[in-house]
């Protein structure tokens, strides 16, 4: 069976673009594919490339919007079907508090202008930071006090600097990610002015998000790759697209992009399966939590079908992509639905006959996964129907999944749509949508339930932010919104979404809020976690090799065990070893030792992050090192005993440039307090050395006074952590 269907896409300049295109409703085999990156590069701190963003093609300039043919299933009437998961009636008074509830990007907000619908709004909450990013710009906030601290910059000045089309053009569809294992920034946008066409993707280099980024672009030639969705898993960073020819639609693409290589700044790939024309929308498993999935486990895809989810497994190989596999759909029968509108357009709003879109022809962002303190692993996830908000609770997906729990909620006449859901560590969940009717302006509201609510069952609706407009003139809505859980405490969820403040077109607003459930981020089994510090400072490493271990003791000193749950370190640092096991007892303590290897000069910094049921996980600690270009070798020479007055045999430092750059050496000279006991007897390094090349000091003793004598020998130059240095000793007889 197949079925077509026509939707059309207007710009600010009101221009209105539609395209026919058909589906077909036959399952196939996937394609797998191998894309290497175009490029990849470190920027500058984001901060310097905001100023820096290169003019703009005209962004009302008229494009043609690809759109995504209308499920098969909805080309069949829309029947009355009883839903067995409608919830009419608020049963309990929402338990979560909300604190945070700021105005994001949105007309006439910090400078921020309208230049497209719609927004697309998304955002992430780090470990100090809430970065938002809409069409077509992005902005960082302070997570404590909601205060913009950078931006608002153009979304494609992330690649200021970088070349080609991942710079010049400032396209759209952003998505914007926090790592929490490495904690890092991971931000993507395509660039599909002309072809090829790109996936731009920068990957921050510290927890800053206003510092510097790795940035890669990705070609896709002739297919445009729509609407991308990324979730992060511990072995890649999955990413979906709707793939479009240039007349029909291709089928749903589901990516692993090359997440260590892209975390270290190194040349990546992505690992593709093409799927076919029965296969749209497809979300990634995205991971909440520090509670890791099992080594090797696969990451999970879903879209729903009728009247059920579909599930996926993507297990990738990097080393040997042909090892790579893409399996399913498992099939999880749900209550009958209908999506709401049959996908299309039907929203009603206050004081006008123009109705909204409603996107309700797949799942909504995010496929937010959890793994909890007992083991079990959990999926959420949420559509729109015709009786309301449908979400899903699916357990045990790399076993034999199941639908745990599912719910549409509806308590009253209004729409609820667009949504977005995700768990706490405790098991709550929070969803939050878009609310209209014809008597309700476009509005952003939320629900929840703790863990042990019945299942099925959401709390009262609580408010965000009342609309007081209507959008005229256009139909896009969303087209996702985006609910993430904060990193420090795994309890505050962050919601952000767009609504409307005056009726008109082009002049959306989007929020920001925070809350929690009260319950959540309990003491756990009764242990307290405390740290022998909280700096770890390595000493001067030069590139690609590896420091002496420093250690952090994690004692519990409270009154029952403490279960551990990860230990991780991120940046340029290494575990090298850790005795603490998944409990630690009360009055235990336990050793986990950290080693630096720079892969750039300068200073790097990372976390050491303890994930634990303590009330005040996660603990940190803040790791600080300072890489070098200049190795020396060795780096202390001895002389042992000389008669005062005469002249050693010389001993050689070889000096060799591990970096990227030429180094300029600026001074060689002796310090210490026998500093004038030492010469430089011959030297070949000049002014400069090159990239992988070595030269020679040549040191002397000639001591001065009787007894030891000791100094150091330091090497000035430009390579980051001046002075390299060598000690240099010797007895006077």
């Amino acid at each position: 069976m197949s079925s077509s269907s026509t939707r059309c896409f207007r710009t600010i300049s009101q221009a209105v673009f539609c395209l026919a295109v058909f589906a077909t409703s036959v399952f196939g085999q996937s394609t797998m594919r191998v894309i290497r990156e175009s490029k990849h590069d470190v920027s500058l701190p984001l901060a310097e490339l905001g100023r820096m963003t290169p003019a703009q093609p005209n962004p009302f300039s008229p494009r043609l919007l690809k759109v995504l043919p209308t499920k098969p299933v909805l080309a069949a009437p829309q029947y009355e079907v009883a839903d067995a998961a409608l919830q009419e009636q608020m049963l309990t008074p929402m338990a979560a508090t909300i604190g945070l509830n700021f105005e994001g990007l949105g007309q006439s907000q910090y400078g921020f202008v309208v230049q497209a619908a719609p927004p697309d709004t998304n955002g992430a909450v780090g470990a100090t930071q809430y970065v938002q990013w809409v069409n077509l710009e992005y902005a960082v906030f302070d997570k404590a006090t909601g205060a913009l601290t950078a931006g608002p910059f153009q979304g494609n000045s992330i690649w200021a600097g970088f070349g080609g089309q991942c710079q010049t053009s400032n396209d759209g569809d952003p998505i914007v990610q926090y790592d929490k294992i490495a904690n890092r920034w991971i931000l993507t946008q395509f660039a599909v002015s002309s072809t090829p066409y790109l996936q731009c993707v920068a990957v921050s280099t510290t927890s800053d998000a206003t510092g510097s980024y790795n940035r890669y672009a990705f070609s896709f030639g002739n297919s445009f790759p729509d609407y991308p969705k990324l979730g992060v898993w511990p072995d890649a960073y999955y990413i979906s697209f709707n793939m479009f020819g240039p007349v029909n639609f291709l089928g749903a693409d589901a990516c692993a992009m090359d997440r260590n290589k892209m975390l270290a700044g190194l040349p990546a790939t992505i690992v593709c399966f093409q799927q076919n024309t029965g296969v749209d929308s497809l979300l990634p498993s995205d991971m909440d939590g520090l509670i890791q999935p099992a080594q090797g486990e696969p990451a999970f895809f879903a879209d729903f079908g009728t009247n059920s989810l579909r599930l996926w497994k993507f297990h990738v190989d990097f080393a040997t992509p042909a090892n790579s596999t893409f399996t399913g759909p498992t099939t999880l029968a749900v209550a009958n639905f209908n999506p709401l509108c049959g996908g299309g357009t039907c929203v009603s709003q206050p004081g006008t006959t123009q109705k909204l879109d409603s996107l309700a022809d797949r799942l909504m962002y995010r496929l937010a996964y959890r793994k909890f303190t007992d083991g079990h692993e959990a999926l959420v996830a949420n559509h729109a129907i015709t009786t309301g908000t449908r979400w899903y609770e699916i357990r045990n997906p790399n076993g034999t999944p199941s639908v745990f729990q599912q719910g549409t909620y509806a308590p009253d006449s209004s729409t609820r749509w667009m949504g977005s859901i995700a768990m706490d560590q405790s098991g709550d969940i929070a969803l939050g949508y878009s609310v209209a009717s014809g008597s309700v302006f476009p509005s952003i509201a939320f629900t929840g339930r703790f863990a042990g609510d019945a299942l099925g069952t959401m709390q009262a609706e609580q408010s965000i932010v009342a609309g007081t407009g209507s959008q005229t003139n256009l139909v896009r809505w969303g087209d996702y919104s985006a609910m993430t859980v904060d990193p420090v405490d795994d309890c505050t969820f962050w919601y952000t979404q767009e609504y409307i403040k005056a009726t008109g077109s082009f002049n959306w607003n989007t929020r920001i809020a925070n809350f929690k459930f009260d319950t959540c981020g309990g003491s756990g089994g009764g242990g307290t976690a405390i740290l022998s510090t909280t700096l770890l400072k390595f000493a001067k490493t030069p590139i690609g090799q590896s420091s002496a271990p420093l250690s952090v003791t994690l004692s519990n000193t409270g009154t029952g065990p403490l279960n551990l749950f990860s230990v991780t370190a991120s940046g340029d640092y290494q575990i090298s070893n850790n005795t603490c096991s998944t409990t630690v007892d009360a009055g235990t303590s336990c050793i986990v030792s950290v080693t630096f290897t720079p892969t750039k000069k300068n200073a790097r910094t990372g976390t050491l992050t303890f994930s634990d049921d303590a009330p005040n996980s996660p603990q940190t600690v803040t790791l600080k090192g300072t890489g070098q270009s200049l190795a020396l070798s060795p780096t202390a020479l001895n002389f042992g005993t000389l008669t005062v007055g005469n002249t050693s045999s010389p001993q050689d430092v070889t000096v060799t440039n591990v970096g990227s750059t030429a180094v300029t050496f600026t001074g060689f000279a002796f310090a210490g307090g026998a500093a004038g006991d030492y010469l430089i007897a011959g030297n070949t390094c000049g002014t400069t050395i090159a990239p992988g090349a070595t030269c020679a000091v040549s040191v002397g003793f000639k001591p001065t006074k009787k007894g030891a004598r000791n100094a150091k020998l330091n090497i000035k130059n430009n390579g980051g952590g001046s002075p390299s240095t060598a000690t240099v000793t010797g007895i006077g007889n």
